[in-house]
């Protein structure tokens, strides 16, 4: 097949759906299929694989470029899609670069696989100025790229109690509906798109890390830690609210005999470096966005992750890498655990600073726990290779040819 990704995020900047794409690119590749990304770029690429989208100048919200115009947008992906003569789309994200992918493959009469990654109604209400009057706005030129919402359906839950939240979600519905097939990397994400009115059909499909990924970590050994040693902790993320760093930093301030170290960049980077300095010397280190390789050393001399994120996080790929590291895991969010093996990670009693400090000082105080822990997550390592998920991502692909024998390219 010949096969487009398109995506409003794309490397090198860092971040989950950017990791999930490029797993595909090579796997796809690998198995024979032929795949450009189609994205707007921090940077020009040499790839000839990588087709560049129109970006605003002077606008990168949270350090994304952002496609803009998306006409312009829309007429690079049509000359491109013709001349390279593309069977099936999958697109990544649900902004502009999407939209402009939506558009211009029901023009051409392309089938569209639709991954949705995570919850828009978190990440605008977190990271967007004023969300109460932005978020609308973005709605409002959403609804007009893809030519119309649907209304809002589904059960009032406590993260729909706002009128910007329920517009995100009429904005994740809509435009899964757009597409012939819907990619979900978690049953809990998929339950709440289907509630609240997803009609496409949905396949829950979980994210996969590529070979060279794993390579680069090699084979783990099963970690352990000495008695008086400290306990070495990892957080790796957009370092943005949704992600809620500064609950990890309350939590971590509460919990001496510990070595912290927290890679990534985004919107609240300084509020944590302002607090690092506050901690005794050398109990956190901020690294800021660093390369893939270096998160992944990061990993293999750490004792836990930490996942702060709730109610927000779908799949996210850091939970993917530390299992091929072999790295014990504390979540915040129960509905993450969906991800982790039995017996390879810890869920918080709550998610709040108090319930990570809880879950540190009990791998604190018992060494022998780390070991356990990473003996079940390196067991469960060879089921995390994309490799292992690739027919079922193609299976995907031929349902949405076959589901559409009106859609014939023109």
């Amino acid at each position: 097949m010949r096969i487009a990704l398109v995506t409003d995020y794309y490397l090198p900047t860092l971040g989950g759906v950017q990791t999930v794409i490029k797993a595909h690119r090579e796997a796809l590749t690998a198995a024979g299929h032929e795949v450009w990304v189609f994205a707007p770029l921090a940077e020009p690429s040499k790839d000839a694989g990588i087709i560049r989208l129109p970006s605003a100048r002077g606008f990168a919200p949270d350090g994304y470029p952002f496609t803009w115009p998306m006409k312009a947008a829309a007429d690079v992906l049509r000359a491109e899609l013709l001349r390279l003569d593309i069977d099936v789309m999958h697109v990544h994200t649900e902004m502009f670069a999407a939209l402009a992918g939506l558009r211009t493959a029901a023009e051409l009469g392309i089938p569209v696989v639709q991954t949705m990654h995570g919850r828009i109604d978190v990440y605008t209400h977190s990271v967007l100025p004023l969300p109460a009057l932005t978020a609308p706005l973005l709605a409002w030129m959403h609804r007009r790229g893809l030519g119309g919402h649907e209304p809002f359906s589904g059960p009032r839950r406590p993260y729909t109690r706002t009128r910007s939240a329920r517009q995100m979600w009429r904005l994740m519905r809509s435009h899964a509906n757009r597409a012939d097939q819907v990619i979900v990397p978690s049953a809990h994400f998929a339950r709440k798109l289907a509630d609240h009115g997803v009609t496409t059909p949905i396949t829950v499909l979980s994210n996969g890390l590529e070979e060279s990924v794993l390579d680069t970590i090699g084979e783990p050994e099963v970690r352990s830690r000495i008695p008086g040693e400290l306990l070495r902790v990892a957080w790796c993320g957009r370092v943005s609210p949704e992600k809620r760093p500064e609950v990890f930093l309350d939590a971590v301030t509460r919990v001496p005999g510990i070595a912290v170290d927290m890679y990534g960049d985004g919107v609240s980077r300084r509020i944590v470096q302002r607090r690092a300095r506050a901690l005794p010397d050398g109990r956190l280190r901020v690294h800021g966005s660093v390369p893939q390789a270096e998160v992944l050393a990061g990993m293999r001399d750490a004792h836990v992750l930490v996942s702060t994120s709730w109610d927000f996080d779908n799949q996210p790929m850091v939970l993917l890498e530390a299992i091929a590291s072999g790295l014990p895991v504390i979540v915040a969010d129960p509905d993450l655990a969906e991800a982790l093996p039995p017996g390879g990670h810890l869920v918080t009693s709550a998610p709040d600073a108090e319930g990570l400090a809880a879950a540190l000082i009990r791998l604190r105080d018992y060494p022998a726990l780390v070991r356990t822990m990473s003996a079940a997550v390196t067991a469960h390592r060879p089921r995390i290779a994309q490799n292992t998920h690739l027919d079922a991502l193609i299976a995907v692909y031929q349902r949405a040819l076959a589901a559409r024998p009106d859609l014939r390219r023109r």
